[in-house]
């Protein structure tokens, strides 16, 4: 790597805590929205699940077309900052808004958080997307790539950390009836100062042009289709975001209602993603001792493990099931790190191919499926409570069956390592190896 491909200390940070903004609108709402929604405002646990899968669904729509956007933008602070900023702002203060919804009716609460989380989503697409665009055209070099991606991944497992172990406890805290509004306020505080640290700690940062596409959005969309690598991962990232989608709505009904501590919510978050900020170095040896596609695969086995040690030891103790959910916080690190290394090589590859920058777009399709797969974790978990008969209410003195208890333990556990499972198929089909990536070879 020649001196001018490394990037400052100082870049690297400052992107890394766009992650403040991005772990924390990614977390919290995959944390506690669904039981806002059930346990709160009384809304069925199937309507529940489409409030929050619709507006990630539009998301599918909308970020691609933020990526064609930001591709052929321009301006003195760079091509992507300016979004960063403007959508980031919008997204805090309408994450303040989301948990403010009124009581009072069921149908007046549902249509309240529909509405606000629509405006969340598409306020994140016009930040998320450029942002994950940028480390393709801030190096050209495959490590500094993985470096820059671990100051990221980093950064965004405190942010996780900080926003959803917090969250639980804050809500708990301030009580039933005002708690969720005070989790709106201290995460929307979160994403403007994630949003700023972003903008202000990449201005001055490497930008390597490339001329932007001149072809039409489905064209771009075709395109980027037929790229063989970036589809393989795209799908073991979507199936596995769906399994964490899945195993994150369930934290808090696990706490509550299968190891009867509503309390413990918390201590299981923490146990799922503090790992990832002592082991991530391990993975980045990993990556550059036995390649990113390599590394990436002994993460998702790892998870997959845990998923079946936490159902196996659900109803013993909450220290072996703390246990388990560290051990699938160790295989967390990895399963985010190095597909999100692994994409901008796809990108990169492709641009030194064809001689265009369609990075955007492979990060529009990227993000917008990225949040699909969260949205879909929640609500497939939520059509497992309801098959399992679960009693939505607004009441804090609720009582569930013992099927309800068993699909809670089952959409925790087991449906994320089936997907998991499932993941490792299209993985093993990856080939864009670290020679190609060095080279910008074929994709």
């Amino acid at each position: 790597m020649s001196p001018s491909d490394a990037l400052p200390r100082r870049v690297r940070i400052g992107y890394g805590l766009g992650s403040v903004a991005t772990g924390s609108f990614g977390t919290v709402p995959g944390l506690l929205l669904l039981p806002y929604l059930t346990d709160r405002l009384g809304v069925p646990a199937v309507a529940a699940g489409l409030i929050i899968l619709v507006p990630k669904a539009w998301d599918v729509i909308l970020n691609p077309i933020a990526g064609r956007i930001s591709d052929s933008s321009s301006s003195p602070q760079g091509r992507r900052r300016p979004f960063l900023l403007r959508a980031g702002a919008t997204l805090a203060v309408l994450f303040m808004l989301l948990f403010a919804g009124p009581a009072s009716s069921a149908a007046l609460g549902a249509a309240w958080v529909a509405l606000a989380f629509l405006g969340c989503a598409s306020a994140y697409a016009f930040f998320q997307v450029p942002y994950v665009a940028m480390p393709a055209e801030m190096t050209l070099d495959y490590d500094e790539r993985t470096r820059l991606m671990t100051w990221r991944v980093a950064i965004l497992a405190l942010a996780i950390l900080v926003s959803g172990g917090l969250s639980p406890a804050i809500r708990d805290a301030v009580g039933h009836q005002h708690g969720y509004r005070a989790v709106g306020v201290f995460v929307g505080l979160l994403i403007l100062l994630g949003t700023y640290g972003a903008w202000r700690g990449t201005a001055g940062a490497p930008a390597y042009e490339v001329e932007a596409p001149n072809a039409g959005l489905r064209d771009q969309l075709r395109l980027v289709a037929q790229a063989r690598d970036f589809r393989v991962l795209l799908v073991t990232f979507v199936l596995q975001a769906l399994a964490c989608g899945a195993m994150l709505a369930g934290v808090d009904y696990v706490a509550r209602w299968v190891l009867g501590r509503p309390g413990a919510s918390s201590i299981l978050f923490v146990c799922f993603v503090a790992p990832a900020l002592l082991v991530m170095p391990l993975w980045q040896a990993v990556g550059a001792r036995w390649g990113k596609q390599r590394g990436y695969l002994a993460a998702s086995l790892l998870f997959l493990l845990g998923a079946l040690f936490a159902y196996a030891v659900r109803t013993t103790s909450l220290g072996l099931l703390a246990a388990a959910v560290a051990l699938i916080g160790v295989a967390y690190a990895g399963v985010q790190l190095f597909p999100m290394a692994m994409l901008p090589d796809t990108a990169a590859a492709d641009a030194a191919r064809t001689g265009e920058n369609r990075v955007g777009v492979f990060t529009g399709v990227w993000t917008g499926a990225e949040t699909l797969g969260l949205a879909l974790g929640p609500g497939v978990y939520a059509l497992v409570l309801a098959l399992g008969g679960y009693a939505s209410s607004t009441s804090a003195d609720a009582t569930q069956s013992p099927q309800a208890v068993s699909a809670i333990a089952i959409g925790f556990a087991l449906v994320p390592a089936v997907l998991v499972a499932v993941s490792l198929v299209p993985l093993a089909r990856y080939r864009l190896d670290e020679a190609v990536g060095r080279r910008g070879g074929r994709s």
